[in-house]
């Protein structure tokens, strides 16, 4: 019997109903990503981590670390390895969604900054077009130059887009507003209805949602030279499972 594709929007559908992450309560399960480091960079890595978090460009502060041997997910993690769970921004998708916002995830790719302001989307892989999580492929590629946002404000970092309709806009702003007042990080920008966003067009009475890659501060690790293999959309965890950057 062959198994149909499952193309990335639909993955993301069917993990977004799958979370039940309460914020205000600090728990529930969220999306993760999860990266694999040598075990002798992990000091490097959650150094970096910070720094990006510090930058802006991470969705939150909340990791988990595994050990070698440690499993996660049904994943077990080799020796010499260190295992980094961050989380994914979908997550953000999914919040949206239990609260009742209609919601469409458009797809994932490349936004220049210059100055610490983005510019614009320089490439795009649409979610509706792959089997593949477009940002695990951007990465894959070099495509980004993060550590040049963190270092000097300018550079090439992973984000994705998203549009909610222009009925639910002040609820959408409302709901973002009460997640950054609770460590969330890394919205990009928020388009006018009808109005293409970072070079990106939107659906009629849509407005665009532009937020940074939960995969950027690995990816950073990756462009300083130490080998990294991440897997975006790992899973679900529960929130309880993740510690906070200021533990490490």
């Amino acid at each position: 019997m062959h198994v149909p594709l499952k193309f990335t929007n639909h993955r993301i559908e069917e993990y977004a109903l799958r979370v039940t992450y309460r914020p205000e309560e600090d728990s529930g399960m969220i999306i993760y990503n999860l990266s694999l480091i040598e075990s002798r960079d992990l000091e490097f890595a959650l150094a970096t981590i910070k720094e990006a978090h510090q930058a802006g460009i991470t969705i939150s502060d909340r990791i988990r670390v595994a050990e070698p041997g440690e499993q996660i997910g049904g994943y077990i993690v080799p020796d010499g390895r260190h295992a980094i769970c961050t989380m994914c921004s979908i997550t953000l998708d999914a919040l949206l969604l239990q609260r009742g916002i209609p919601l469409n995830p458009i797809g994932g790719g490349i936004v220049e900054v210059i100055g610490r302001v983005p510019q614009r989307f320089t490439s795009m892989i649409l979610y509706r077009d792959t089997t593949l999580d477009p940002l695990e492929v951007l990465i894959s590629q070099e495509a980004t130059s993060i550590l040049g946002v963190m270092h000097h404000g300018s550079g090439n970092i992973l984000a994705n887009i998203r549009e909610c309709h222009m009925e639910a806009e002040s609820l959408m702003e409302t709901v973002l507003d009460e997640l950054a007042a609770i460590g969330f990080s890394g919205i990009l920008d928020i388009g006018a209805p009808n109005v293409p966003l970072l070079g990106v067009p939107v659906s009629p009475q849509y407005v665009g949602v532009a937020i940074v890659g939960g995969t950027n501060a690995m990816a950073a690790v990756r462009e300083a030279g130490r080998p990294v293999v991440t897997k975006a959309l790992k899973g679900l965890i529960d929130i309880r499972d993740m510690g906070y950057l200021d533990d490490y």
